[in-house]
């Protein structure tokens, strides 16, 4: 500090008159900017509390052992690219696919043979090889059913599609399914998407669909969505992003008593971390086994592909979290059902990697203590 320093040095600046304009009390900007922030973050915290409780208590259900035995049942299935009805894929490529699923627990496999015209209806040409490859499947892999795979986009959110409202296509659709059995299929695999919870023409088609089905002997299967991970989940996200998702488990419990086999497409479920996704396997797991009926084959889908897009993360979505998340589920609800099983999707993405894992997480037998 300058001791010699005076006032003159640093005059006093001239003070504003009160009459001058402009002299009020200054506006209070800071505070108000405080206020609005305090004012957001508590907003945020408000957000982001439910969605940091619920991956919490994702990654707790995915902590514990599974119960011994909680392995393949021989209910397991396997999703076929187009190519093995178009003629792309021969003889050589069914003993192939044999070799690759001995020993497994695969009883049933859907062969894309669509999709679907938007009006229900589907021609023969969809599928020109599906008697060649049904007999080779039977020849090579005996026990082992071979399903047609028919599904196709729905006008659910947005105008183009089909539209399950019309009686007219949900007529087109059974009389699709009539021919593909006729074409000597032993199954019908439905994938119809987006499928939003609670449609009524959807279950009405279930209806149809069950009545031919067994009249002929044949299996009714369907793809499903995910069940709301909270209550009513489904209803918040599609009012929020206009795209529902998940079905409510009522609902899902109601497709389930309509068909022979219902498979969760259990993945695709924008879960960051491969603890997160497995207990979120989990969860869906018990989900799905409450509200099934014992005479329903329930499987749990494995993502066998591999993407990093929104919604999946494929460094999370793995078949190892998968298969540990079914075993978790399925010890803690069901531990001895046994119409249960996983389906692998898809064989054309799939690696050696997954392979591996379904077979030494899922359909190995481990040694027995001596």
């Amino acid at each position: 500090m300058d001791e010699n320093r005076t006032d003159e040095d640093h005059p006093e600046p001239d003070r504003p008159h009160p009459d001058d304009p402009g002299t009020g009390p200054a506006p209070r900007t800071r505070p108000r900017r405080r206020r609005l922030l305090r004012i957001a973050a508590a907003l945020a915290a408000l957000l982001l509390l439910p969605v940091l409780t619920a991956e919490t208590a994702l990654r707790l259900n995915y902590t514990g052992d599974p119960a011994p035995g909680t392995r393949t049942r021989h209910q397991d299935a396997l999703w076929l690219g187009h190519a093995w009805v178009d003629g792309r894929k021969t003889d050589r490529d069914v003993q192939a696919l044999a070799r690759r699923l001995k020993g497994t627990g695969i009883r049933d496999l859907y062969v894309h043979a669509g999709p679907l015209e938007h009006d229900g209806t589907l021609p023969a040409s969809a599928y020109p090889k599906a008697r060649r490859l049904i007999a080779a499947v039977h020849r090579e892999l005996p026990g082992v059913r071979v399903q047609a795979w028919l599904g196709d986009k729905l006008a659910t959110e947005s105008p183009d599609g089909l539209r399950l409202e019309r009686a007219a296509t949900r007529a087109a659709v059974v009389t699709s399914a009539r021919r593909i059995l006729a074409a000597g299929f032993e199954g019908t695999h439905f994938d119809l998407e987006p499928l939003h919870s609670g449609d009524r023409d959807y279950l009405s088609l279930l209806d149809d669909l069950r009545g031919l089905t067994h009249a002929r002997g044949a299996v009714l299967s369907v793809a499903a969505h995910q069940i709301d991970p909270l209550p009513a989940f489904h209803s918040f996200w599609g009012t929020t992003t206009g795209h529902p998702k998940w079905w409510s488990q009522a609902y899902f419990g109601q497709v389930a008593r309509r068909v022979d086999q219902i498979a969760v497409m259990s993945y695709d479920t924008m879960q960051p971390l491969q603890s997160l996704y497995g207990g979120y396997v989990a969860q869906q797991t018990s989900l799905a086994l409450e509200v099934t009926p014992e005479s329903t084959d329930l499987l749990m889908g494995l993502p066998f592909y591999h993407e990093n897009r929104f919604g999946h993360w494929a460094h999370a979505e793995t078949v190892p979290a998968a298969v540990r998340g079914v075993r978790l589920g399925l010890s803690r609800t069901d531990a001895d059902r046994a119409r249960f099983g996983v389906a692998l999707y898809v064989d054309f993405a799939a690696t050696e990697a997954d392979w591996r894992a379904y077979r030494e997480d899922w359909a190995a037998t481990p040694p027995t203590a001596s």
